[in-house]
């Protein structure tokens, strides 16, 4: 644990012993303590219990307390004493707690003849918390290290070294030396095992340079898969005799390092075989003292060479197109793309074509690094050789033969786009089945025929379709060709024509006004012609907009190419435009502005006639509505009584308007009477508000009035009288006022009815005047004063001729009316 130590205060003193025991001692020259004040101890912010207090022979008091352990390397340690309700730190004293030092190990040493100096390396070993130093020690000595004979100097390395160097001077380089490393702590020390050794056998060379051996007159090509190495080693050990180590790994995926050794120093060069052609390797070498103990050097820079390669290992796919010049002579366009046997095969420097019978002296047919070749071929000849080839020799012959399109053609043919950059092409496989296919495609029409196109062959005959991601671009029409591959012949070529993506239309037609109306416009447009690389068009939009900015549209099919907007306002401004839709999008077309037109001064005229019409129609209603409503007391002409209802309803008299009755007087005796008069029952009514309370008549009229009935046909005899009739037929139509036998005129009293006069059958008089009268004593009639509330009309009997013949039965009943 921690080490000793004490601290010398006025007021107290912390002791840190060797055992984790710890005391704090209290000067008597503390007047403000209490005698028996009581220490307390804090490790961190943390009491410790456990401590143990008592008084000195000199009346200082001590505290101790023993600490069993420490959770961390560095605490502080605090003696206090309690002041009322706090703690009052007396002193402090620093922790520090860790491990005697462990001891080294894999202590090594190499001679390195660069700086002349042993320089030797070791692992402390694990922490322990405290500072340590450590020293490299060493000693010459005879034998193997059992004595010691002269001592050399330490040598300390700088902070956080593991490593320290011997200098020459220290030196016997061929005498052994007992070597080791002392650690030391506050806790301790230890020491690492004694390493014996001899400073030259412990060298450590410096790598050798290695490169390759370029082909002499002295010395031959390498071989294919073959290297030719060469390396030099380190200057100053040229007169040591060494071995070395080479090591070797393909530039590939996961590849590892291969090892060939050891190889002498005598001969400074070596052939490498066994590798893969045409592969880059990186090398490297190390050397290291021999016969004679020594250290391994590093490993050399990389030094990275290419095998030499092999004549290509390929298969060649081969599609041709013919074309007969003359009946001697055909030109030929050969395409053929190399598919490797081998992934070490050779690469591929140049492509020869040949006939089958021709010699290797004479110039070949073709002889290009490109993958097609046109050339003139005799019409008899139907066969021709191609080869890969590169400097190590040429591939085997592969041998391409004309075939004539003899077999059965492929069935249902399509494409579907998978993305905008690859086609699926598919198709029925004919029967028999071909043993492959050849599929073609290029740019369609207006592209010139034959130009760029891209090919592929399928050895598989049973499949069905494949997927062309080769020059495949989108917004481009691609011609798609397929040939079905036969034993001895070719089935012949079926085309198609495919997108792997179209484009939206560029511009929508043109609309055009064709005619106009009030309400209507007709519109028309003519239909574009397909654009390449654009989606045909699946519908037309058409969207028209008025003044208040409302807008209106109607959808159309393709093949249409107008439309009759209906519903439009007369003399009104309409905004149209056409949006022609695809699968790919749409395009607008240029907003075409029209205006109905105005209405004419004639149909003007009917309108206007036909709303006055309505208005007043409607007025007429609404006044007769409230005319007649049963509640009203004045209606606004009066009411008479219905003829077709009343009892007067069967009197028809032939007299006309026109005619105009002489009436002779009422006493003329000789005057047959027209009419009978019935006396019925005096109605009973109660008063009005000028009425008297003892009258008898109506419209407060005096007790002379009565009321009578018409009924009968005047011109029918009245063979006898009819008795008074109560039913509702009976409508009270006038009453006459005065005395049959007075000298005075009659009046009339006529009151409202909800029925019409009798129309045209009687004559009546012109103008209804009321006149109000009232008899005096004296028999002068005198006017009445009218009521306002009353219903009845006044009138001399005169202005009713039919009045003026009647015949009054009944006088003595009368009571001298």
């Amino acid at each position: 644990m921690a080490g000793p130590g004490t601290w010398s205060l006025p007021v107290a003193t912390v002791i840190i012993l060797l055992l984790p025991r710890t005391s704090c001692i209290i000067s008597p020259n503390c007047s403000h303590l209490d005698p028996e004040s009581q220490i307390l101890w804090k490790l961190g912010t943390e009491l410790q219990p456990g401590k143990r207090q008592r008084r000195l022979a000199d009346g200082r008091q001590e505290s101790t307390i023993t600490l069993p352990h420490l959770d961390s390397p560095w605490v502080l340690l605090s003696c206090c004493l309690r002041w009322g309700n706090s703690l009052q730190i007396l002193d402090q004293a620093e922790l520090q707690a860790g491990y005697p030092p462990a001891a080294p190990h894999n202590l090594s040493c190499l001679m390195n003849l660069t700086t002349n100096s042993l320089i030797c390396q070791w692992e402390p070993g694990p922490n322990n918390h405290l500072p340590t130093n450590f020293t490299l020690k060493s000693f010459k000595s005879r034998g193997y290290c059992q004595t010691q004979e002269d001592t050399v100097p330490d040598c300390v390395p700088n902070d956080g070294q593991n490593h320290c160097s011997i200098p020459r001077r220290h030196l016997q380089l061929y005498q052994n030396m007992g070597i080791w490393v002392q650690a030391e702590n506050a806790l301790g020390t230890s020491k690492s095992p004694q390493l014996c050794l001899v400073p030259m056998d412990v060298v450590k060379l410096e790598p050798p340079t290695l490169w390759a051996l370029a082909p002499s007159p002295e010395v031959a090509a390498p071989q294919p898969g073959c290297l030719l190495l060469h390396w030099e080693p380190w200057k100053p050990s040229l007169y040591i005799e060494q071995k070395c180590e080479l090591r070797h790994q393909p530039q590939l995926a996961e590849a590892s390092w291969a090892l060939v050794g050891p190889l002498l120093s005598q001969t400074l060069r070596y052939e490498l075989c066994g590798l893969l052609p045409s592969t880059a390797y990186a090398l490297q070498m190390r050397c290291t003292r021999w016969p004679l103990p020594g250290q391994w050097s590093d490993w050399s820079p990389s030094l990275t060479l290419t095998t030499t390669q092999q004549a290509p290992i390929v298969t060649l796919d081969t599609w041709w197109r013919q074309r007969q010049l003359d009946p001697r002579m055909a030109d030929v366009q050969l395409f053929w793309k190399p598919m490797p046997l081998d992934k070490y095969s050779g690469q591929i420097q140049g492509y020869l074509v040949r006939a089958p019978d021709q010699a290797e002296a004479d110039p070949p047919l073709c002889n290009t690094t490109e993958l097609s070749c046109t050339f003139h071929l005799p019409s008899e000849t139907q066969e021709v050789v191609l080869m890969a080839y590169n400097t190590a020799g040429t591939s085997h012959p592969t041998p391409v033969v004309f075939l004539e399109s003899r077999g059965p053609p492929l069935a249902r043919l399509h494409t579907v786009a998978r993305d905008p950059h690859s086609l699926w092409v598919g198709w029925e496989p004919p029967s028999p089945r071909p043993r492959g296919y050849v599929i073609e495609w290029g740019l369609g029409p207006p592209s010139p025929s034959g130009s760029n196109k891209s090919w592929k062959m399928e050895h598989n005959g049973s499949i069905s379709g494949t997927l062309l991601q080769e020059n495949i671009r989108p917004f481009q029409l691609y011609e798609i060709t397929v040939t079905p591959l036969y034993q001895d012949t070719m089935g012949p070529s079926q085309h198609i024509y495919a997108y792997s993506q179209e484009m939206a239309p560029s511009h929508a037609p043109e609309l055009h006004l064709k005619h106009i109306g009030k309400t209507w416009a007709q519109l028309e447009w003519v239909p574009q012609a397909p654009e390449p690389g654009k989606s045909p068009l699946s519908h037309y939009t058409v969207f028209w907009t008025n003044a208040q900015d409302r807008s209106f549209s109607t959808v159309l099919n393709a093949s249409s190419h107008g439309l009759v907007l209906h519903g439009l306002e007369p003399a009104s401004l309409y905004h149209v435009h056409l949006m022609a839709s695809s699968k790919a999008g749409a395009a607008n077309s240029t907003s075409l502005t029209l205006m109905t037109l105005a209405l004419e001064e004639s149909e003007l005229h009917v309108l206007l006639g036909l709303f006055g019409f309505l208005l007043l129609f409607t007025c007429l209603c609404g006044a007769a509505r409230f005319c007649c409503r049963p509640s009203r007391k004045n209606p606004l002409w009066p009411s008479v009584p219905d003829p077709a209802h009343s009892s007067l309803g069967s009197w028809v008299p032939t007299i006309m308007v026109e005619e105009t009755f002489q009436l002779p007087s009422l006493r003329d005796s000789s005057m047959p009477p027209i009419t009978k008069i019935t006396v019925l029952e005096e109605e009973e009514k109660k008063p009005g508000p000028w009425e008297s309370n003892d009258s008898s008549g109506t419209c407060g009229l005096p007790t002379l009035v009565q009321a009578y009935v018409l009924q009968g046909d005047p011109r029918a005899p009245s063979t006898q009288p009819q008795a008074p009739s109560i039913t509702s037929d009976q409508v009270l139509y006038g009453k006459v006022l005065g005395s049959p036998t007075g000298p005075g005129p009659r009046h009339y009293l006529r009151c409202d009815s909800a029925q019409p006069l009798l129309g045209g059958l009687t004559p009546s008089p012109q103008f209804y005047e009321n006149l109000w009268f009232q008899t005096s004593p004296l028999g002068t009639p005198e006017p009445l004063i009218p009521n306002q509330e009353d219903d009845c009309v006044f009138g001399p009997l005169l202005d009713f001729p039919l009045l003026q013949g009647l015949q009054v039965h009944g006088v003595e009943g009368l009571g001298g009316v």
